[in-house]
């Protein structure tokens, strides 16, 4: 009887065991979340994971390419916009979840008919109109932010009015046709943000849709927010991705994110328009941090006021060319490459020489938004000043062998057989395409380097 027992007893056991495992191992998936309220309402439409995939609408075919990041991930339209997990908790306890969803959307509650509800001037987006939406308590950021660099993107817009032959920005923006602008809104917006793309979604160049069940977040993440639009060439060079490079000192050393130099102030803007955002006031330098350096060591004494910073301190950075908007893209696909040439911005850096890097348009670049060719293209050169985050203290240009003088991994040195050392660091006319040259030979170096170079 009691072996009877024992093994009745060992076998109730073993279920148990094996119940208690199944509960503490299978995720729970969105299907198996507990609701508790209406689908005839906002919140009991999008916390009820079925319903939403029910209603949903299919996103549209996609028009443009995934831009400078590659190409844009795929959420469902169900997913972006499902309220769950830690972050819908955080929201409903932080004040802005305590706002009824049509305060800031517009629409229509108390409804399960989704063409109803998203009636009534239904704004998928509030801080896309951030003077009504978000201003009257967060009035100071609004006035900065709408006409930031990084709501705006003026000096991308700039580059392209300027190349079309119109008055620069804001004015020659609303001039463009609007081909050029639908263009421009599909291809090269994905990353000007209004408030919610920082602090409530996913940037629309990571999918897009809530990042975290509507939490707002304060402090943007540096990977999943800043890294995810500047990746290319920000996130690119700051974590070192790129073959033979290392990440960026300040992030090994200091751990530093985006935010620590380019703080709030800088990010929302001061209220004016920059046509380039190298002319922001509040851009960061590198004397911020690094102040007294001139004369530390014989580099700095030498070039502190010929060369940008970068021109010593920068590894090979990411760049592309003659991109097709809306096309086939870069047509000179990315690599990794340093060229120093003239400072194409001297009224704005003070120095002689700077690190250029290669930009995406040429002249047909518009030509699938009806442009066929750019009628000023060549106002601009296709090589921008360039500060690229990669910077690490010894680089190709700092470090010389034993013995050898100070210069010899940056001069161009004239070798005995009448070749050169160190050319193919410099931007000469002979790099350019065919369909640079003109706009661009004014910051190459060539006849413009020290006499004693002899170089020809």
């Amino acid at each position: 009887m009691q072996r009877k027992l024992f093994i009745l007893f060992s076998f109730v056991f073993l279920i148990y065991l094996s119940g208690c495992k199944d509960r503490n191992e299978e995720p729970i998936s969105p299907d198996q979340q507990v609701i508790t309220k209406s689908v005839a309402s906002c919140e009991g439409c999008h916390t009820n994971y079925q319903q939403l995939k029910k209603v949903y609408t299919p996103d549209p075919p996609s028009e443009g390419g995934g831009g400078c990041g590659g190409d844009t991930p795929h959420i469902e339209p169900y997913d972006r916009v499902f309220l769950s997990g830690d972050g819908y908790k955080e929201f409903k306890n932080d004040v802005h979840g305590k706002i009824p969803c049509t305060t800031c959307h517009n629409g229509v509650d108390g409804t399960d008919n989704k063409t109803q509800a998203h009636s009534g001037n239904f704004i998928k987006k509030p801080s896309a109109y951030a003077d009504q939406k978000c201003s009257s308590c967060h009035t100071e950021i609004v006035m900065r932010t709408k006409n930031s660099l990084h709501e705006q993107g003026w000096g991308q817009k700039s580059m392209v009015v300027l190349r079309s032959g119109l008055p620069n920005i804001p004015a020659g923006f609303s001039q463009l046709s609007q081909r050029m602008k639908d263009g421009y809104e599909v291809n090269c917006a994905k990353c000007h943000a209004s408030c919610g793309d920082c602090h409530v979604n996913r940037p629309k160049a990571g999918g897009g849709g809530l990042a975290n069940g509507h939490a707002f977040t304060k402090t943007p993440d540096m990977r999943n927010v800043c890294v995810t639009c500047h990746v290319s060439r920000g996130g690119h060079a700051y974590f070192g991705q790129a073959t033979g490079t290392v990440p960026d000192v300040h992030l090994t050393s200091r751990q530093f994110t985006c935010i620590r130099c380019h703080t709030k102030n800088e990010v929302h803007g001061d209220g004016n328009i920059y046509d380039q955002r190298y002319k922001m006031a509040l851009l960061p330098k590198c004397t911020d941090c690094h102040s007294g350096v001139a004369n530390t060591n014989q580099y700095h004494a030498a070039h502190i006021n010929t060369f940008s910073c970068n021109t010593c301190h920068s590894q090979d950075y990411n760049n592309c060319g003659s991109c097709h908007i809306g096309g086939e893209g870069a047509r000179i696909p990315s690599y990794q490459g340093f060229k120093i040439g003239m400072n194409p911005i001297p009224d704005t850096k003070p120095f002689k020489y700077a690190v250029l890097r290669r930009s995406l348009m040429a002249p047909d670049s518009w030509k699938e938004y009806g442009t066929a060719n750019l009628s000023n293209f060549n106002v601009r050169p296709t090589y921008k000043y360039a500060t690229p985050h990669n910077i690490i203290k010894w680089t190709k240009r700092t470090q010389v062998a034993s013995g050898k003088p100070c210069y010899d991994a940056c001069h161009i040195i004239k070798n005995s057989d009448g070749t050169y050392k160190n050319k193919e660091l410099y931007l000469f006319r002979n790099d350019l395409a065919t369909w640079e040259v003109t706009a661009t030979q004014a910051i190459t170096v060539d006849n413009r380097l020290p006499v004693k170079w002899d170089v020809k």
